[in-house]
């Protein structure tokens, strides 16, 4: 009988023992294949395309600023503006409708641009006093996703602000209103301002941008810093790679797998995304140990660009169906585990804002459902009381088949708030002329010429009422005039 306790003990250690080798597996239950684990080039494809759906938005950014570290100063190339990294330039009046380094660009705002590259450390952003005009910056991460919210709908005060990589270890200095942290390698800072398309406005808004700008830390010193971005110099275009009809090229297929390990470097993964990650650099693992798995990598690179993205550009490929064929995001600048939606506005129109700081509705189709061309004539009736509501401003813009503006007679690719002529009938419409030929001279004021072929239109609502930003309120359908 005295022994039993000894019994106990070792039926006790017995079970245990029995159940280690399930204890041992769970401990090293694998996210991703093993290292060493033979990869066959057929798994590698799958895996290798959804890496690339997953990726394509950070590379594409990854790109964006291998190409500004290319220069020495801030300056004009061609049709565009840019800026050094953790720098920013603005431009003074609408963007050149030959610019082609972002597309579908709006013609409602003085634009302003700068990337910053987190292993240059934080940046000081100035914000003016704007008065009653509209503003707002964006500042998105890697994954365009937004990281904070700065403008005239959040409150947001006039002072310096702090842009700093997350493991930023600094102290934040006397003077700055505000913090906001990243966490990818890449991020963005977009202003916009407001501009009504008058000679008198063009001017006011000089002085106001004059004041926005941003720089390193390290050059902070409580003072406001001022610009003169009218007088900047001009500098060859290959530095950034020349002149392009379409967007300029930022992710080529043929070299996504050899920069996908920097973006998985500078991107830590979401929660929820580990494993994912993992896969993805099994496969970097497997291809750099087989030239077969490498090949077949390569090739399910240029049919997922081919197959996949080209497809996406397409704005009836984008988000919601509403009635009338227009279509819509509801979760702009905030993708998440999203990876459809930040792939699609990533190839077709990158860098929009959060859903409730902008909607953006889409439209490549007449209320019969054909493709718009400007070898029809098209009219857009809002009713009385019906024009977009929103408390910072509306607008309807039109665009190419690459999502960039023609050159027209009357300088006008928009329409909308901006626009202190448009009239209004005695009922109270609106309608708005989409055509290519000059309409009669009463509806001039009303008119939004058209590229000569297909072409695309856009609404934008900066700070849109809650009834646009849930979807609520639905355009008017793009009616076929006879």
């Amino acid at each position: 009988m005295r022994h039993r306790p000894f019994a106990r003990i070792a039926a006790v250690l017995s079970f245990a023992l029995a159940l280690l080798p399930g204890i041992a597996l769970a401990q090293v239950t694998p996210s991703a294949p093993m290292p060493g684990t033979v990869m066959t080039p057929e798994y590698a494809r799958i895996v290798a395309k959804q890496a690339y759906v997953w990726g394509w938005p950070m590379v594409n950014m990854h790109n964006r600023r291998e190409t500004y570290r290319r220069l020495p100063v801030t300056a004009i190339l061609g049709n565009v503006r840019m800026a050094p990294l953790n720098k920013l330039v603005m431009f003074t009046d609408y963007v050149n409708p030959l610019q082609r380094d972002v597309a579908h660009p709006n013609q409602d705002v003085v634009y302003g641009a700068g990337i910053i590259s987190a292993e240059k450390g934080p940046v000081v952003i100035q914000v003016p006093d704007f008065g009653d005009r509209f503003w707002l910056y964006q500042i998105a991460n890697q994954r365009t996703d937004s990281f904070g919210s700065i403008g005239r709908q959040h409150g947001t005060k006039p002072g310096f602000y702090l842009l700093a990589p997350s493991n930023w270890k600094g102290a934040t200095p006397p003077g700055i209103q505000g913090v906001f942290r990243f966490d990818t390698s890449v991020a963005v800072v977009l202003p916009r301002v407001f501009m009504a398309d008058t000679k008198e406005d063009r001017a006011a808004v000089q002085a106001i941008i004059s004041q926005i700008g941003m720089y390193p830390l390290t050059d902070f010193d409580g003072k406001a810093k001022r610009t003169d971005w009218n007088n900047l110099i001009s500098l060859p275009t290959f530095l950034i790679g020349g002149e392009s009809k379409s967007e300029r090229k930022f992710v080529h297929a043929e070299k996504f797998f050899d920069q996908l390990g920097t973006v998985l470097d500078g991107v830590p993964p979401l929660p929820g995304e580990e494993a994912l990650v993992a896969q993805f650099r099994a496969l970097l693992a497997a291809a750099a140990r087989d030239p077969a798995v490498n090949a077949a990598i390569n090739q399910a690179a240029q049919e997922t660009e081919r197959e996949v993205v080209d497809p996406l550009f397409k704005l009836y490929n984008n988000g919601v169906e509403l009635p009338g064929y227009w279509t819509r995001i509801f979760n702009g600048a905030a993708f998440g585990h999203d990876y459809l939606t930040r792939l699609a506005i990533a190839k077709s129109n990158i860098f929009v804002n959060q859903n409730a700081e902008t909607t953006y509705i889409y439209q490549y189709r007449d209320a019969d459902g054909k493709r718009l061309s400007g070898a029809n004539r098209y009219q857009i009736r809002f009713k009385k009381g019906e024009l977009p509501p929103v408390r910072g401003f509306w607008s309807l813009t039109i665009y190419n088949s690459e999502h960039f503006f023609d050159i027209n007679d009357i300088q006008r690719n928009s329409t909308g708030t901006k626009n202190k002529e448009l009239k209004f009938a005695a009922d109270g419409s609106l309608t708005i002329y989409v055509q290519r030929n000059r309409p009669a001279a009463d509806l001039v004021a009303n008119w939004l010429p058209s590229p000569a072929g297909d072409f695309a239109m856009t609404l934008r609502a900066y700070w849109p009422d809650d009834k646009l930003a849930k979807g609520d309120w639905v355009p008017p359908p793009v009616d076929r005039m006879k």
